[in-house]
């Protein structure tokens, strides 16, 4: 349980830090704070109130970054008028557009986006919601969006795609979702990988990463896919969820929030496996069981160091947000149509196992994962495994 313990502990890279010391003063910025300073928000609270608050924190900020408490002498020092006139004008803040998608690699966006549409983040989030990957890719490669939340392997399948000799056209930024996957049950007799031998297991996700993880734990396990089990392929989650609900003693595999939704909805129906649970139980090179990252595009961070910094550092405290106000963000999330339901969302939240892992982790994390796929099939991460340059700040 080591790495998956460390999964769950945001982690902060250095570029992130160095912003977050910098910003520690509004430097110059009317109206700038910061957001984790703030209390958080009761749902009834009106965004004006809201403002209002973010205004009154920003004044408090602004003086409390004056270091002094001694009243202002009645003529200036020598020199002081000169200084004073030569302030730095205040960095305009720069418009970052951010692609994600419907599903648990954007629950723990969602606080981010409540300040960004009332102002209240130093910088401008422009988040668009789509819902398949393949609407995203074209994007980034076009340089439409600078940001995006995508599943893991296809981070390095872009990556891949766009190498030259003068570097890829993205980075990878952060791991922001562990594994959602989990073997359910209609019934209770499977404790372990090794009670899944001799088993029909119903799941979707074929030739991609679902069964790659999935024949990777049953072989660490002992078990081989092609013999020891079967395996019942369907094209899509709702078809799995459908024959496990209406089969007394089948298993399957589900993703969340899919999961989390065929348990509430019948009580025979039970989560029997955390699949990121049994990854951390067989791997002892740090590698962590993934779902979703943060990629950026590479010419946007090299124009724009700060701004990105700003955002990993924004981004970090509203994964945290989530995760410890789930009834709220349950509201969030359901309002953005990622969940149809709050008390849904609510559930899958601890499930989800929503994160902020960078730096040196996140590479540790995230390589030891794309061997595997890459192991199963090379072309699920475009081919090769990406160089070191494929990590930001690596």
């Amino acid at each position: 349980m080591g790495p998956l313990a460390r999964g769950r502990k945001p982690h902060v890279g250095p570029p992130a830090e160095s912003y977050r010391r910098f910003r520690r003063c509004a430097a110059g910025k009317p109206g700038a704070r910061r957001r984790g300073d703030r209390p958080r928000k009761d749902p009834t609270v009106t965004r004006t109130a809201r403002a209002l608050t973010g205004s009154l924190l920003a004044a408090l900020l602004l003086a409390g970054c004056a270091g002094t408490d001694s009243p202002a002498p009645s003529a200036p020092a020598e020199g002081a008028t000169a200084r004073a006139e030569e302030t730095t004008p205040a960095e305009e803040p720069t418009t970052i557009r951010i692609a994600s998608l419907k599903g648990p690699t954007t629950m723990g966006l969602v606080d981010l986006m409540r300040d960004a549409e009332a102002g209240e983040t130093e910088q401008d989030y422009e988040v668009t919601m789509y819902g398949a990957p393949d609407e995203v890719v074209p994007l980034v490669v076009q340089g439409s969006v600078d940001v995006a939340l995508i599943p893991a392997n296809l981070a390095a399948v872009l990556y891949n795609r766009t190498l030259t000799d003068d570097g890829a056209a993205v980075q990878v930024a952060a791991i922001n979702t562990l594994g959602v996957l989990g073997i359910l049950e209609n019934g209770d007799t499977v404790h372990s990988m090794a009670d899944l031998a001799g088993r029909t297991i119903v799941a979707s996700g074929k030739g991609a990463a679902p069964e790659y993880t999935l024949n990777y734990l049953l072989t660490e396990n002992g078990l081989d896919p092609a013999t020891d089990v079967t395996i019942e392929w369907r094209s899509e989650h709702t078809e799995v969820a459908t024959v496990l609900a209406s089969t007394p003693g089948a298993v399957a595999m589900l993703p969340q929030p899919f999961a989390t939704v065929v348990t509430v909805q019948n009580e025979s129906v039970r989560p029997a496996l955390d699949l990121t649970e049994e990854w951390a139980k067989v791997t002892e090179d740090g590698s962590q069981l993934i779902t979703g990252v943060v990629v950026v595009r590479t010419e946007f961070v090299e124009e724009h160091p700060q701004a990105f910094a700003a955002f990993l550092a924004d981004y970090e405290e509203s994964v945290a947000f989530t995760n410890d106000n789930p009834a709220e963000a349950a509201e969030l999330i359901a309002e953005a149509g990622i969940v149809p339901a709050a008390p849904v969302a609510q559930a899958a939240i601890p499930k989800s196992y929503i994160t902020f892992i960078a730096g040196a982790e996140l590479e540790e994390a995230f390589s030891g994962y794309l061997q595997v796929l890459f192991d199963a099939d090379p072309a699920s991460v475009g081919g090769s495994m990406p160089g070191d340059d494929f990590y930001y700040g690596g």
